[in-house]
C-alpha cells in the first residue's frame, strides 16, 4: 500500500510507468515499488503531516482537452484556498454542472485537488471514499476549515 494510514484512509495508486494515473482509496494499485512509488509516498506522507503544499510527482490523468484544462485549473488553486464550481465554470466557459461532473470523474483526487472546489452554498460533493467527510478532513488539513464554519 502506498499510504497505510492517512486522514482519508489507506491509499494506492496506478501508473503508466512514467506518471501517476489514478489514486485509489482502500486498495493497492499498479504502483507498488520503484522511484515513482517512493517519490509519491514521500510527498503524500509530507502532505498528510502538513509539511507539503504542492505535489511535484508527475501526473497523467488522461482525458479530453476540456478535462485536461479542468485538471490544470484545479492544480492552480493554492493550498488552503478554494474556488466554487461557478468560478471554475466561468473561467473555462462551461456550466457549473460540467465542473461538478468533472470533479466527480477526477482519477487522481488529492493530487489534483478537487476537494478545493465548493458549491456556491456549501461544500458540494466529493467522490473520494468517505465522501464529504473526507473533503472536510482535507480542507481542515490545509487550513481552509474557516470556510466550513
Amino acid at each position: 500500500m502506498l499510504v497505510e494510514h492517512s486522514i482519508v484512509g489507506p491509499l494506492g495508486a496506478d501508473t503508466d510507468g512514467q506518471a501517476v494515473t489514478a489514486l485509489h482509496w482502500g486498495r493497492d494499485g499498479t504502483l507498488t515499488e520503484g522511484p515513482l512509488f517512493e517519490q509519491l509516498r514521500t510527498e503524500m506522507d509530507a502532505y498528510f503531516a502538513g509539511n507539503l503544499t504542492a505535489f511535484s510527482v508527475p501526473l497523467a490523468p488522461g482525458g479530453s482537452d476540456f478535462q485536461l484544462k479542468f485538471y490544470d485549473a484545479l492544480c492552480a488553486i493554492p493550498y488552503g484556498d478554494t474556488r466554487t464550481y461557478g468560478d471554475i465554470a466561468k473561467n473555462l466557459n462551461v456550466s457549473a454542472q460540467a465542473i461538478g461532473q468533472a470533479c466527480g470523474a477526477n482519477p487522481i483526487a488529492i493530487l489534483i485537488p478537487c476537494h478545493r472546489v465548493l458549491s456556491a452554498r456549501g461544500l458540494g460533493g466529493y467522490s473520494g471514499a468517505g465522501g464529504v467527510d473526507a473533503k472536510v478532513a482535507l480542507l481542515r488539513l490545509e487550513g481552509a476549515a474557516g470556510l466550513l464554519i
